[in-house]
């Protein structure tokens, strides 16, 4: 018999797994995922974010509310003349909105400097009375032109114009339309500011920003991730606080809602870049609170959120208007309220760019991860 030497086959060897490839903007993607599920998870920033401008805009909403002309509130000083001065009041056709009390000397005196009357009356003698007023008082040099009007008309003089009145409370014309675009920039620039500045110091704090360094993660790459992360919630923020605008006190959206969430987006952005620019190199909370604060406040306070800026001198209007969150207002009320095209805004939308552009080109030269 013959032995077959059988000889031992070849195997293949085992392939090499391959390696993941990562595409350009794979941490970009991952970080936005991630920055965007922490959000989810933290319910006090969704209250911050959304519940608490719309519980804003109701509370000035219904403070500010169309509402009967207030009853303006006078004093008749005592005296021999003073039942006759308050029956002209009574008789005249304004007697509904004039609250009239006949006091004495001091205690009128004392209402007056105390914000308790708007208007003193002395009568000196027959047909001839006294008006005792603050003038740096808009109610009171308005209660002086109302009961003036009262007592002459009341004694019989006539007007010799005849005038008619029209009364204008269309939807675009009230305080609530004027204060809804206002709390929407408020609330873009709040959440860029404190939403990416806290965010990046708090990271820092907690050595988290350290860990990146002995990644291939780009620095403009973190940045673009915490900024972008805005966007998201931009499209949100808009899109609830006009819609609840529409349903609680009918405000008319004449705009295109695309030009709205395009400036918005913008706004956004531009505010995402001064956050960045703020929490750069902040170390402590407390610090870059302190920062947030200062960079805010001048926009809080001048930027028309609550009020027209066009009540500040006008050797301050260029610089009023040369703020970030003057634009953004101004664009946002001439798109919602008046239909304004895209292109109209185009100054204002370049004030925010060259600010967010400034802002993020700064904080990438500035950045340290520690």
């Amino acid at each position: 018999m013959s032995t077959v030497q059988q000889l031992p086959s070849k195997e293949a060897p085992p392939a090499a797994p391959q390696a993941i490839q990562n595409g350009r903007w794979a941490g970009f993607r991952h970080l936005l995922g991630a920055r965007m599920l922490e959000m989810a998870r933290e319910r006090e920033i969704i209250f911050w974010i959304f519940i608490f401008p719309l519980l804003l805009a109701l509370g000035l909403g219904f403070a500010f509310r169309n509402k009967p002309a207030d009853k303006t509130t006078i004093a008749i000083v005592a005296g021999p003349e003073a039942q006759n001065t308050l029956s002209l009041i009574q008789n005249s056709a304004a007697h509904a909105s004039i609250q009239a009390a006949i006091v004495d000397h001091k205690r009128a005196k004392d209402g007056l400097r105390l914000g308790k009357f708007d208007l003193v009356i002395e009568p000196l003698a027959p047909g001839r009375v006294q008006y005792d007023f603050d003038p740096a008082r808009p109610e009171s040099v308005l209660s002086h032109a109302e009961v003036d009007q009262a007592l002459q008309s009341g004694a019989g003089r006539k007007d010799v114009l005849s005038t008619s009145i029209f009364t204008s409370s269309e939807p675009g014309s009230r305080y609530i339309d004027f204060l809804i675009p206002g709390l929407l920039g408020m609330n873009l620039m709040n959440s860029g500011m404190w939403g990416i500045g806290f965010a990046l110091v708090d990271m820092r704090q907690r050595k988290l920003l350290k860990r990146f360094v002995a990644t291939p993660l780009r620095r403009s790459d973190f940045l673009m991730a915490l900024a972008s992360s805005r966007l998201i919630l931009m499209v949100i923020e808009v899109g609830l606080l006009l819609s609840f605008g529409a349903l609680i006190f009918h405000i008319r959206v004449v705009g295109s809602v695309l030009a709205i969430l395009l400036i918005g987006a913008i706004g956004a952005v531009s505010f995402g870049g001064l956050g960045l620019l703020t929490a750069s190199r902040a170390r402590k909370i407390e610090s870059v609170s302190g920062l947030i604060n200062l960079v805010m406040m001048p926009m809080w306070i001048f930027s028309g959120v609550f009020f027209s800026y066009e009540r500040f001198p006008e050797s301050a209007q260029l610089f009023i208007k040369a703020l970030p969150l003057t634009a953004l207002n101004d664009a946002l009320r001439a798109t919602i309220l008046e239909g304004s095209s895209l292109a109209s805004q185009s100054g204002r939308i370049l004030v925010l760019v060259l600010w967010g552009g400034i802002s993020f080109v700064l904080a990438l030269r500035w950045f340290r991860w520690t």
